[in-house]
């Protein structure tokens, strides 16, 4: 959509008395369009309310490990774009000018353009020995970051492959790459990892592999669901009291089975006098075996 169909479309949804969220990477008034967005709802009479991110060049260069700032090395940050409006009449941005601007440039949308702007950087009296990097699709696992200088910066990215979305940064803080690149150093970082479970039982492993630093696919291949007859539990369930054991094999079993338990217009005071099995962690005090005291043969339902 362009980004006048987007405008309508905000407005109208409002308009229809929604609640809408316009959802952006980083921060919307950071190169993201959200000025022009919150104008468009301001002369429709619509009220809205702006959260604030953080913007991709910050947030892309901590997760490379090059801090923007840092003391004793940039005590300034210059956040530029690298592709400005191709209907504009003039250039906003004077390449050759911000060379003489101290501190760290950070360059959003500049790859196309990526060897002239740094060719105008250095003529404009930046150190071709200056450092730079390169970093692509910042803070996922689809992270990839090189490192280099100004000069070679632009031949170094087109031979690793490096696309759009990317973030350019410009400053001798890039030499602290080495020492503080800590996301590309996670066990599992550039993996992708297909996880099968059950899609509302995989949250805490799909979590434990993200903050691993893994891609993680959800890809449920079994579903769980009760049998379609019930009459074997339901009549189990109402003669509990003649059982010595209930097993329970998994967490579905014990979900379904107090499902059924409840309906049937018992609890769990029906199951007193019972000893309870289940396979699982154990608990946190190993509770002490209870005895089986009858020799009839086990009921399986």
């Amino acid at each position: 959509m362009s980004q006048a169909e987007i405008n309508t479309l905000l407005v109208s949804k409002a308009k229809e008395g929604k609640i809408v969220v316009r959802l952006k990477g980083g921060d919307p008034f950071v190169f993201g369009r959200g000025g022009e967005e919150a104008l468009a709802l301001q002369q429709n009479g619509i009220p809205f309310e702006i959260v604030p991110g953080v913007t991709a060049a910050v947030a892309a260069a901590a997760y490379a490990g090059i801090p923007v700032t840092h003391r004793g090395v940039s005590a300034a940050l210059t956040i530029v774009t690298g592709h400005e409006a191709p209907a504009k009449e003039s250039k906003d941005v004077d390449w050759r000018a911000l060379a003489a601007v101290s501190g760290t440039i950070a360059v959003y949308m500049g790859m196309e353009n990526l060897r002239q702007l740094t060719c105008e950087l250095i003529v404009g009296g930046r150190a071709a020995s200056t450092p730079a990097a390169v970093i692509s699709w910042g803070t996922t696992p689809r992270q990839r970051c090189v490192a280099g200088t100004l000069e070679m910066i632009a031949q170094l990215a087109r031979e690793a492959g490096l696309a759009a979305p990317a973030i350019v940064i410009i400053g001798d803080t890039v030499s602290l790459r080495e020492r503080l690149n800590w996301f590309e150093r996670l066990p599992l970082f550039g993996r992708r990892i297909v996880c099968t479970r059950p899609r509302r039982q995989s949250n805490k492993l799909e979590a434990s592999l993200r903050r691993l630093g893994a891609d993680v696919l959800p890809l449920p291949t079994i579903t769980i669901e009760p049998v379609k007859n019930m009459e074997r539990v339901d009549a189990a369930i109402q003669k509990l009291s003649s059982f010595d054991w209930i097993i329970f094999t998994s967490v579905n079993g014990v979900e379904i089975f107090f499902d059924r338990l409840l309906k049937s217009g018992c609890d769990a005071r029906s199951m007193a006098g019972c000893a309870i099995a289940a396979i699982g962690p154990p608990p946190l005090k190993p509770l002490p075996p209870v005895p089986c005291t009858s020799t009839a043969s086990p009921t399986v339902i």
